[in-house]
């Protein structure tokens, strides 16, 4: 397709084809450098097109570059780190076409991290212009590069170059400069005067297609004019024809295959663009006749395919490689010649001397021409250099360039370094330079005590230097006294056992050869007294005689030694004892204590001291005599007697004594007393008892051991009494037999006999009926008499005495004879001031015998005396009470007799009060219902007016469907008044009420009529406090909830309704009989409209509307169309949304952006037609325009238009008519302001368009400034300047464009300032407003 383009312009330069062939071998050469590289390239037409025209006044020259478009990437790093990468272009170049005195402005978007570094170069390799301007567009995030005022010969490709550690990236747009004719008028008619009007032919019809196949549609009739091309029409038909034939190919070629020339050892790469409708379609590519085996070419051929674009990559070739390479697809064949340029073998660089500084790396390198199988030589000093650690021979990947590298040179490595290969010989110097010495660390001050050692070292920068030491600068190098150490580049003097002369200042003095200089580094040397303290002091020891012992000391310094002392007195001399110190630690060591080695002994040192104590320890030791005879028998003694236990020992130190008995320690008490000597332990017991016997344990424990004696001790006491409880065996009206159990403990003697003692049930005494053997556990008493009741008593006897008694329960002779029970309660009646009626039942239980009669007793009330009413038995169960008191309370209680004797008397009777009876009230007046509700029903009444005052009231309810009345409480009612709860809702129910006092109870008083449980009557309402809302708005999706609050009786029957008609069932309705909840969960536009809650009973009806408004995000407008009615304006047209009818709140938002950033400013806001004129758009800008539907919600989709909007420039004509000159009168005025600036307010984010009016001849040259800042060429702003207007636009307003901006217009005759101030607010920050809207200053404008 490129090469027909070249073709169908007329062909090229061969300059240009050069230049192209270099580029694009350049840009193979990069994509093939490294297999993490691509490389995308994109061909526009760089021919200059012929200038044919009808009208010689509008020929428009054009200066194109002549190479393409491309972007690449080369990554360095095999491995880039996660959140990083290496650059790359986010958008393809797209060539930029301006004409010549205009501004062009090249923009590259770059995406890396690290940040990378950007650079712009021009490819013909002319340096940059001075109108050329490069920065970064913090907006827009664009690397810009700004022509101020464009020439013909800045028509280039200029390449964009990121580099970062990761690699580089590189993006190539081509700039396009077109004449201006207008620029230069005068000077192109003296050009037509002179030059000869060159006759051009116009293009023939085959070349005109292949012209106008490579174009776009809307170019065709410019690019047909411009040829002089008049069969447009046929030309279309034809090109249309073609078109539909190239659609019906298998194979279509959009480039060819191109000649390459290119020189040995490099690659070069075939590339071609085919569009294929079949993509199986196999291709194979030959030389000459030969089929090429890709296969088995070991890399040398090498086939890529990236998208429609087929390569062939033939690596490091040679001259066997030239010939014709063909490919052939289908029923096409392509095919190119490469052309291998092989060039003698020669030094492309001379091998330069080469100076370096002593231990550095020299690095000699030479660039060959080209490869070459010959072995290259390097020699130093007629020897040939070999590959080892002094030196590193390599060759780089191209096999072009040899570099020798001398590691860590010394003197001695200076000299001519010769490089051979084939018959090319070069030879290069190397000169060395000495390094200073430098001390890396200097010596340091030292602090040391005496007798420890003290370090003095340094460090130097070079290890071949000689060293001289001094001491107050005194030469002390070689003197026994010190030690001197040098290792490599460290050197160190060492001064064992310092004493405090060593102190003073030391000095090294370094010097090297070749070097005259003294280097040197001193410090000073203090030594201080040596002091001790004690790390770990000395510790009081305990050993038997004869054992080994040893007293230790730790001082915190070994250098220190010191002195023992025993009572105060050094140890010079004593037996068996030795005297050891081992670094810090100093011991005196005892190989056999005895007695005379026991004492106080201390340790002195320089600064410190310890002392302790050494004693004899011998463990306890009891008598074995002793001790056999206390396990041979046991100690006894009697009961109440002293028991006294002595047991001597021996020990030292004296132990501690500890007594136990029966393994629990004995503790000193009143009775119990431990006595304590030097050598012997006393145990003494007072008033044994029985439970003082058992096993008695001494132990003697001290640090040197234990002892343990082993006693036990009997304590003789009667015995126990017998076990347990008695058991009868016979208990009948002849004889009483009993059985018991032995004691359980005798007392320390056998028991001898047990006696048996009784007494008659009541009686004090006991009289002894028998002792029986020990032998014998059982007894059988036959002298009892029947029915009589009896206790027994048993002793055990030893002896040391009898034990106490066991004392058994009362048992009968036969069965036995009780009193009788209690009586029941006795019951008062025929009641008068004077005289009672008492009357009683018999009680349950005779006791065995008939009972014989009663005795009645009464008392007053809170008296505890009873009086006996009978003096004589009484034989009926009724008595006539006489000689009361009126007025007084009595109480009365019965016995009942049979000849055991008086029963307990029975429970006291209701305390009655002595009077005449109390008549029972009468009837209940004007029982009526004073209130009800659904579970209660309040009554009220009066007293009643015959009978006694009535204590209170007895309420009955039934229930219609009841049979019975029942109490509607417990307890009599107190008040005139009481309210029934817990009733059935809307159940009817009947009453009745009756008085009740002491008299009894009266006739009952019933209601007339049944009574229904349910409030009264009421006709339905809402209840309005609950705050009803009449209109509600819901966001689409979400739910939305109804709920009301009512009453009424009866419950009201609750209807919900849309828009008059029941709901459908989607909704959720709960009801209850005071509140009512309408809700649907997920609301949807269909659900907006009028929602009534419907209330009706037996007694009215009522209702509540609710308007219920669903919304959503608007949808968006459609069929966006502009029009430019106006120059310098653009009128949109679009179809409504939907919503905008229904929704009030609904409106549109205008925005819009110019092709030159990607940010989007409001134009207008709030715009309720279907129609706007979008103004204060600037002549030759591209604009796209965004209409968005807004409402209460938020925004809808945009509607964007689909192509910029060129906003066309005021258009120069040049006529062809020749029109006599004319001379306009000489007019010059001096520039002023007709209509200034005004000052501004804006809100944050609109923006602010400020302009003046002014005159001025010639035209004035107008400059804005910020401040001091000039922001004329600031692609921040917008400015513009015709028709004597100048006007300021600043888009998207934020706080830091607030300030002073000034206008300076100039011409010749002078110059006019005028200034206005903006101020960028918030919202609501309506008090700065305030005060920026002063009416004492100048006129403000408010956007």
């Amino acid at each position: 397709m490129a090469a027909e383009l070249l073709q169908a312009s007329g062909g090229m330069t061969e300059q240009t084809e050069q230049q192209m062939s270099q580029v694009r071998q350049a840009s193979e050469m990069q994509m093939f450098s490294s297999t993490s590289s691509y490389s995308t390239t994109s061909f526009s037409m760089s021919s200059k097109l012929p200038e044919v025209s009808l009208d010689e006044h509008s020929v428009v020259h054009r200066k194109t570059s002549a190479v393409v478009e491309s972007s690449s990437q080369v990554q360095k790093s095999l491995q880039i780190p996660k959140g990083e990468s290496a650059p790359d272009f986010e958008e393809k170049p797209r060539t930029v076409t301006a004409q010549e005195g205009d501004k062009a402005v090249l923009r590259a978007k770059v995406t890396a991290n690290p940040t990378p570094a950007i650079s712009w170069e021009r490819t013909s390799g002319r340096p940059l212009s001075e109108e050329t301007k490069t920065f970064y567009d913090d907006i827009n995030k664009q690397h810009v590069l700004k022509i101020k005022s464009l020439n013909l010969d800045d028509a280039d490709v200029y390449k964009c170059i990121a580099s970062n550690e990761h690699g580089e990236a590189t993006c190539s747009i081509s700039l396009i400069v077109t004449e201006n004719p207008a620029l230069d008028f005068i000077k192109m008619l003296k050009k037509r005067s002179v030059e000869k009007k060159e006759e051009k032919r116009p293009p023939t019809e085959e070349e005109m297609l292949k012209i106008l196949s490579a174009a776009d549609k809307k170019d065709y009739e410019r690019i047909c004019a411009e040829h002089g091309f008049t069969d447009f029409r046929g030309i279309l038909r034809k090109l249309k024809e073609m078109k539909k034939k190239v659609e019906v190919e298998m194979v279509r070629v959009l480039k060819p295959l191109e000649d390459i020339t290119a020189k040995a050892d490099t690659n070069v790469v075939f590339d071609t663009i085919l569009e294929l409708k079949d993509p199986n379609t196999k291709m194979h590519w030959f030389l000459g006749t030969e089929l090429l085996r890709i296969q088995y070419a070991h890399g040398k051929y090498e086939v890529k395919q990236m998208g429609t674009k087929h390569m062939l990559c033939v690596s490091n070739v040679s001259l066997s490689d030239m010939g014709t390479y063909t490919l052939q697809v289908g029923d096409k064949s392509l095919s190119a010649r490469l052309t291998v340029i092989d060039e003698p073998l020669k030094f492309l660089s001379d091998v330069k001397p080469m100076k370096v500084t002593e231990r550095q790396t020299a690095v000699f390198e030479v660039r060959l021409s080209k490869k070459t199988d010959a072995p290259l030589i390097w020699k130093f000093k007629g020897k040939e250099v070999k590959r080892d650690e002094k030196f590193e021979v390599s060759q780089s990947g191209d096999g072009l360039t040899y570099t020798l590298k001398i590691k860590d040179v010394k003197s001695s490595d200076s000299g001519d370094y010769t490089i051979s290969i084939g018959d090319l010989t070069a030879t290069a110097p190397l000169f060395i330079e000495r390094i200073p010495i430098k001390f890396f660390s200097h010596l340091r001050n030292a602090h040391v005590k005496e007798k420890s050692t003290a370090h003095l070292d340094c460090e130097m920068t070079s290890k071949d230097v000689r060293v001289r030491w001094l001491k107050d600068g005194r030469d002390i190098t070689g003197t026994p006294r010190y030690i001197f150490m040098q290792e490599g580049k460290r050197a160190e003097v060492i001064i064992e056992d310092c004493d405090l002369a060593d102190g003073g200042e030391y000095a090294i003095v370094c010097t090297q050869d070749n070097d005259d200089h003294k280097y040197v580094s001193s410090a000073n040397l203090t030594v201080y007294e040596r002091f001790a303290t004690v790390k770990n002091g000395l510790s009081d020891a305990q050993c038997p005689t004869g054992s080994p012992a040893e007293l230790c000391v730790v001082l915190n310094d070994e250098k220190v030694d010191g002195v023992w002392l025993k009572d105060g007195v050094e140890i010079s001399q004593m037996n068996a004892v030795h005297v050891v110190k081992q670094g810090a630690v100093h011991k005196l060591v005892f190989p056999g204590v005895t007695d005379a080695h026991q004492g106080k002994y201390t340790f002195r040192a320089k600064g410190a001291e310890s002392e302790a104590s050494l004693n004899i320890a011998d463990p306890p030791e009891m008598d074995s005599t002793v001790l056999e005879m206390l396990s041979a028998q046991p100690v006894t003694v009697q009961a109440g007697q002293t028991a006294t236990i002595k047991i001597p020992f021996k020990g030292k130190p004296i132990p501690k004594v500890t007594w136990y008995k029966d393994g629990l320690e004995v503790m000193e008490d009143e009775r119990t007393k431990v006595e304590r000597t030097a050598d012997s332990t006393t145990l003494v017991i007072s008033s044994c008892a029985r439970e003082d016997s058992g096993a008695v344990m001494l132990r003697l424990k001290s640090a040197c051991g234990t002892a343990v004696a082993s006693l036990h001790l009997s304590v003789l006491d009667h015995p126990k009494p017998p076990q347990g409880k008695v058991e009868f065996l016979e208990h009948s009206r002849k004889c009483i037999k009993m059985k018991w159990k032995a004691p359980r403990d005798n007392g320390g003697k056998q028991v001898t006999s047990f006696v048996i003692e009784r007494r008659v049930a009541g009686k004090v005494a006991w009289i002894k009926v028998e002792e029986v053997d020990s032998r014998t556990t059982a007894f059988n008493d036959d002298k009892v008499e029947e029915g009589q009741a009896y206790q027994y008593r048993i002793r055990a006897v030893n002896s040391q005495g009898a034990s106490d008694p066991l004392e058994t329960e009362e048992v009968s002779a036969g069965e036995p004879i009780e009193p009788p029970g209690v009586s029941p309660q006795p019951q008062v009646s025929d009641i008068t001031k004077d005289t009672m009626t008492v009357s009683w039942t018999s009680p349950a239980q005779d006791g065995g015998a008939p009972i014989l009669g009663y005795i009645l007793e009464r008392r007053k009330k809170g008296s505890n005396i009873w009086v006996q009413v009978n003096k004589e038995l009484l034989t009926d169960t009724t008595r006539v009470v006489d000689g009361l008191l009126e007025d007084v309370e009595y109480e009365f209680r019965v016995s009942s007799v049979n000849r055991a004797g008086a029963g307990s008397p029975s429970a006291v009777s209701n305390t009655v009060l002595a009077k005449d009876p109390i008549r029972a009230p009468g009837l209940v007046r004007n029982l009526r219902v004073s209130d009800s509700s659904n579970t209660s029903i309040s009554l009220s009444w009066g007293h009643p007016e015959q009978g006694d005052e009535p204590s209170g009231y007895i309420l009955e309810v039934c229930s219609e469907d009841a049979k019975e009345w029942t109490k509607a409480t417990k307890i009599p009612i107190a008040s005139a008044a009481h309210t029934v709860v817990g009733l059935q809702e809307r159940m009817k129910y009947f009453f009745r009420i009756r008085a009740v006092n002491e008299g009894g109870v009266g006739e009952p008083t019933e209601l007339e009529k049944g009574e229904f449980a349910m409030p009264p009557p009421v006709a339905p309402r809402f209840d309005l406090q609950g705050k009803l809302k009449s209109q509600m708005m819901v966001r689409a999706g979400t739910a939305f909830c109804l709920h009301f609050s009512f009453f009424g009786s009866p419950s009201p029957v609750v209807t919900w309704l849309k828009d008059g008609i029941p709901t459908n069932g989607k909704e959720v309705i709960t009801k209850s009989k005071n509140h009512s909840q309408f809700l649907i969960s997920s609301s949807q536009r269909s659900d907006s409209g009028v929602y009534r809650a419907h209330l009706k009973n037996d007694y009215g009806e009522a209702h509540y509307d609710v308007n219920v408004r669903v919304t959503d995000f608007p949808r968006p407008p459609t069929n966006l169309g502009l029009l430019e009615e106006v120059p310098g304006t653009v009128t949109l047209q679009w179809d409504h949304t939907p919503d905008l009818a229904e929704d009030e709140g609904a409106h549109y938002v205008i925005l819009k952006r110019d092709t030159s950033t990607a940010s989007w400013f409001t134009a207008a806001e709030r715009v309720f037609s279907r129609r706007y004129t979008v103004t204060g758009l600037l002549p030759g800008r591209k604009y796209y325009f965004r209409v968005i539907a807004q409402n209460s919600i938020g925004d809808s989709d945009p509607l964007d238009s689909k192509e910029p909007f060129i906003i066309a420039k005021e258009k120069e004509y040049v006529s062809s008519l020749v029109l006599k000159e004319y001379s306009p009168p000489p007019r010059q005025v001096k520039p002023s302001f007709l209509l200034p600036l005004k000052d501004h307010a804006v809100r944050r984010g609109h923006d602010c368009t400020m302009s003046c009016a002014y005159q001025g001849m010639p035209t004035p040259q107008a400059c804005w400034y910020k401040g001091e800042e000039k922001i004329s060429e600031s692609p921040r702003f917008w400015h513009s300047t015709a028709n004597g207007v100048c006007t300021l636009v600043i888009p998207t307003c934020a706080a830091k464009d607030s300030g002073e901006y000034t206008l300076v217009l100039e011409n010749p005759l002078g110059m006019a300032k005028c200034s206005c101030n903006l101020l960028v607010f918030d919202k609501d920050d309506m008090s700065l407003l305030d005060s920026f809207t002063d009416p004492a200053k100048k006129e403000k404008l408010i956007l």
